[in-house]
């Protein structure tokens, strides 16, 4: 791991609480770095958003070994986790260390080339792939709920929604629950997003929306080149401890228990009976793994960051903030936590597809900023994408089999588990 002094405000920072940023964006980090630089690289990340189309590569041979590809997010825990624990193996199913991506557009083309047969991703993604691009790609189940959070610079002035006329606004993708989320809770106090160059002049009901690679975002705060962020955690917590942000709202108190990033498969691996034993015995584990860690929040948290087996490269107390820490009492300058009854945590994981997460997604994507052609969204309805695009069959059978997974909160305490009406309180 490269080790780059991070420059905030006089002090310099630790260079082992630095992660390996992207090489685009590793003059962040450094001391010399200027605005003018700063908005080239904006300009090369917001193209990067624009999602250019996957290329279609066929399957050579299928191959039974599972190759997860991540984002090194908690997001992408319950695989990390199925794979380390030896849940997969439980289930008669090898699988090789996953590899550690560090964009968005990386890991889609990756898995369109069929590098990795079962991965995470943003759930507006699949349904770009699928719908604009004809990717034969499916979404099998949840990754987890929550996880996410508004993270705005104390040199923002940012105390509320409200305050973000004028300011620059980074998400990790267009097609993010990020953007998504991020869009409702400004235009719900009268702020316009735009998405410009940031340079441009904004009038005062305007906020810019731009697209940084997860790792830029707190080093971008810290050198206070962005005003704010939305993106999973363990940024939100890295945000908090080292680049001078705060948590202005958590996502999962302004949407209770939405989805955010989904396990996604190759269309032929949810098709073939010839592999049906094979996928479910991926969504057996992924289950597993998901109740063990809600179970064993801490010693995961070890083991996924940097002092332990290094999927996360960040230190321990990072991932575990990340994991653990959701206290109403502390969140309250500004008040990121107003829904304490929800009973939510800073992130959960559950993996029932709920259909009317998904009908919302789509509701809200038509209504939400993105660059590039969208018109896609205007042919489809969201009872088509819940019904076309997710596969129920293998991730209900291993819950079924694991009763474990309704003591969650995002699943309802009484009747039908598999079905909820969803909650949306700005």
């Amino acid at each position: 791991m490269k080790k780059i002094y991070q420059k905030h405000g006089d002090k310099i920072q630790d260079p082992k609480l630095v992660v390996d940023y992207d090489p685009l964006f590793k003059g962040v980090l450094g001391t010399g770095i200027n605005r003018r630089e700063f908005l080239a690289m904006g300009a090369l990340a917001a193209l990067n958003g624009a999602m250019p189309a996957p290329l279609f590569a066929k399957e050579r041979k299928w191959n039974p070994v599972v190759k997860i590809g991540y984002i090194p997010i908690t997001d992408a825990a319950a695989l990390l986790v199925a794979h380390e624990l030896g849940f997969f193996k439980n289930e008669g199913i090898d699988s090789v260390k996953p590899t550690l991506i560090r964009g968005w557009s990386p890991l889609v083309e990756a898995f369109a080339s069929h590098r990795f047969n079962l991965t995470h991703m943003l759930i507006p993604i699949p349904i770009w792939m699928r719908y604009n691009n004809n990717f034969p790609v499916k979404i099998t189940a949840w990754d987890h709920t929550n996880g996410s959070a508004v993270v705005v610079g104390r040199h923002s002035g940012i105390e509320s929604p409200k305050d973000f006329g004028g300011k620059q606004f980074a998400v990790p993708y267009w097609y993010s629950i990020h953007n998504i989320v991020s869009q409702r809770i400004l235009q719900e106090a009268g702020i316009k997003p735009v998405i410009r160059p940031q340079n441009a002049k904004l009038a005062p009901d305007e906020c810019n929306f731009l697209v940084l690679a997860p790792p830029s975002m707190p080093p971008a705060l810290a050198a206070k080149n962005i005003d704010a962020y939305c993106v999973a955690e363990p940024f939100n917590a890295l945000g908090e401890l080292k680049a001078g942000g705060k948590v202005l709202r958590f996502t999962g108190d302004v949407w209770k228990g939405h989805p955010c990033c989904v396990v996604v498969m190759h269309e032929a691996d949810t098709m073939d009976p010839d592999r049906a034993a094979w996928s479910q015995g991926v969504h057996n584990a992924v289950v597993a793994a998901q109740i063990y860690l809600a179970e064993n929040r801490k010693s995961m948290a070890q083991m996924l960051s940097r002092d332990g087996k290094g999927y996360l490269p960040f230190p321990k107390e990072i991932v575990e903030r990340a994991m653990l820490f959701y206290d109403p009492a502390y969140y309250k300058n500004p008040n990121a936590i107003k829904h304490p009854e929800w009973g939510m945590d800073r992130i959960n994981f559950q993996a029932w597809p709920y259909r009317s997460a998904t009908e919302l997604v789509v509701s809200d994507l038509k209504r939400t900023v993105v660059t590039g052609d969208a018109a896609f969204l205007d042919t489809l309805t969201p009872e088509h994408v819940a019904n076309d695009l997710v596969n129920y069959d293998f991730i209900k059978k291993a819950l079924e089999a694991n009763p474990k997974w309704r003591a969650d909160p995002s699943v309802p305490a009484t009747g039908d588990p598999y079905t909820r009406k969803e909650v949306v309180e700005v």
